[in-house]
């Protein structure tokens, strides 16, 4: 099993800024992740991919977010960023963190918990 733990959401004004943070864990030693990303699910919509990095290769965005979202990993750590900059109220959603991750058994898709995101005046 993989936990991922969000953090970073929060209330921001239109055009600011957040930073999200996921970091995996595991109880086995050793585990190991592939592809890492963010997607969020506004209210009365289904959940949408924002961002996708893979542990080689592009990164991949939703046309809505390109040119202000930046996602990013420090593999060292497990972690995945979302750095979020020009915010909009249609950003408003409740961010998650994915990862596909092997620890032990078989590849699974594992997801966090969700972190709010209110873009508001």
């Amino acid at each position: 099993q993989v936990q991922l733990v969000e953090s970073g959401g929060g209330l921001v004004q239109p055009g600011g800024s957040l930073r999200l943070s996921c970091t995996a864990s595991s109880s086995r030693s050793t585990f190991s992740i592939n592809a890492m990303g963010w997607y969020r699910q506004a209210p009365g919509k289904g959940r949408e991919l924002v961002a996708v990095i893979p542990n080689v290769g592009s990164t991949t965005y939703a046309d809505s977010v390109k040119g202000r979202f930046t996602i990013s990993r420090d593999n060292a750590k497990n972690t995945v960023y979302l750095q979020m900059n020009s915010l909009k109220p249609e950003d408003t959603a409740v961010y998650y963190c994915n990862a596909r991750a092997f620890a032990g058994i078989a590849w699974t898709t594992y997801w966090g918990q969700g972190t709010q995101v209110t873009v508001s005046a």
